[in-house]
């Protein structure tokens, strides 16, 4: 039946900024879907593994800024569910300055998440499914600007453009393996990174005005995208970034 290959059971993900937002969307989509999540983010994500039970759900807090908890991680993963078939880098970060004044400590807090780190926990993760011999899923979270420019966020735009980039990257090369990699690009959000964007009237009049969908979009718009991507549904996609944004792009 086509709708057993969405299924995760007996799959062990990883999801980065799994806290709140979409991250603790898609923790929940996944876990919905059979899967056990192995949650990181900077805070504990106290109240995602309440919202989803102990058995189906532990977290670590880690500093995504540096490299140093990348082996922790993986280790942690392997150690409390026996296994990873599943990573979603969910975790990013933005910083809001006119292009002609961003700062050198701006460019690189944003680079060093959204790109440094999202790249060696791919390839930590990537290891560790080659030494099972079992294939996975990757998918990172871009953005629409990886395919616009935007304004006042030139390192977030950077990080997402080579988001979609790498990822068409790791997969060229690890497909080999039985290695999907894929990305979302969401749309406009309703999470903490747009709050400000949200609370300006003027500004969030604009946006609405341009998404032919007419509303800002929520974590379970997705959780769907998620959970094809990360399942043997999508067993054939490899290097794509799918747009979830209300049709933003195509306006």
């Amino acid at each position: 039946m086509i709708l057993d290959k969405f299924s995760l059971d007996g799959k062990v993900a990883i999801v980065t900024g799994s806290s709140g937002g979409l991250g603790q969307g898609i923790c929940r989509a996944f876990v919905e879907a059979g899967a056990r999540v192995f949650g990181v983010s900077t805070s504990p994500s106290t109240a995602t593994k309440e919202m989803l039970g102990e058995e189906n759900f532990e977290f670590i807090a880690a500093d995504l800024s540096s490299l140093d908890p990348v082996d922790a991680i993986v280790t942690g993963a392997v150690d409390t569910f026996g296994r990873v078939d599943i990573l979603v880098n969910n975790a990013g970060m933005i910083r809001r300055q006119d292009t002609i004044d961003f700062s050198v400590e701006n460019w690189d807090s944003v680079m060093n998440v959204n790109l440094r780190t999202l790249f060696f926990l791919s390839q930590a993760v990537a290891k560790q499914f080659i030494r099972q011999e079992s294939g996975g899923k990757i998918i990172s979270i871009a953005s629409m600007l990886s395919y616009q420019g935007g304004i006042r966020v030139p390192s977030y735009t950077a990080s997402k453009s080579a988001v979609k980039g790498i990822t068409m990257t790791m997969a060229n090369e690890w497909a080999q393996y039985g290695i999907n990699v894929n990305a979302i690009a969401p749309g406009y959000m309703a999470t903490n990174n747009t709050k400000d964007l949200r609370a300006d009237a003027d500004r969030s009049e604009a946006i609405l005005e341009r998404i032919p969908a007419g509303r800002w979009g929520t974590p379970e718009d997705i959780m769907g995208a998620a959970v094809f991507l990360a399942s043997a549904a999508s067993d054939y996609v490899n290097g794509f970034t799918l747009a979830v944004d209300g049709g933003w792009l195509g306006r």
